[in-house]
């Protein structure tokens, strides 16, 4: 029988040496975990040290269980002085969450027009739709917000690209919703355009 101090000190040691024993993605995990409830508690000094650091690309990091990264997070919460620091410090204005919903679609989503001009200032795609084929277009028709459809027309948007559920476009919603003539009309003079089909993986 080992002697108490023995046993005692190898049961202190186990979680250390299970730290030690994590693979290295599991680690990095539980770093991203910490770095966005630092963004989700607006917990500055915390965001900014973890950016800091030497060789982070932890930016862009997404939760394991809801896919969004920490720009969906500032998003959803209309904060834009985040927003604008998380972009210049490298996070990707594209990032899909666990349904696909890019940071531009939930701006529009929450009628966040001035954080549609931030996301498309920095590259934000207007034309990547969720898992449903919706795009940033076709949700703020939806939401009838003529303010929103023009910010996304003039940042590029495609008023013809369709949807998964229905097959409907922008353009459709907008002609089929009678209770928003106005932006049925903006879109109807809009110059229809040709649909590119999107390349898949090539294997």
């Amino acid at each position: 029988m080992e002697p108490a101090p023995v046993t005692t000190l190898r049961l202190l040691l186990l979680p250390a040496l299970a730290a030690l024993a994590l693979p290295a993605a599991a680690q990095q995990q539980s770093k991203g975990y910490k770095f966005l409830e630092a963004v989700r508690g607006a917990k500055g000094d915390e965001v900014v040290k973890t950016l800091d650091e030497p060789g982070q690309t932890i930016v862009n990091t997404r939760d394991v269980t809801t896919g969004e990264g920490a720009l969906h997070i500032v998003v959803k919460r209309g904060d834009s002085t985040y927003l604008r620091y998380l972009l210049q410090r490298g996070a990707d204005p594209n990032l899909r969450d666990g349904r696909g919903d890019t940071p531009l679609l939930l701006a529009v989503q929450y009628g966040q027009g001035g954080l549609v001009d931030v996301l498309t200032a920095a590259k934000a795609n207007p034309n990547l739709a969720n898992g449903s084929g919706e795009t940033p277009l076709i949700r703020a028709v939806q939401k009838r917000d003529l303010g929103l459809v023009r910010q996304l027309l003039a940042a590029g948007a495609n008023p013809d690209q369709t949807d998964n559920v229905a097959g409907m476009s922008a353009r459709d919603y907008a002609k089929a919703d009678g209770r928003a003539p106005a932006i049925a009309k903006l879109l109807d003079e809009t110059p229809k355009r040709a649909t590119r089909a999107v390349a898949g993986p090539k294997f």
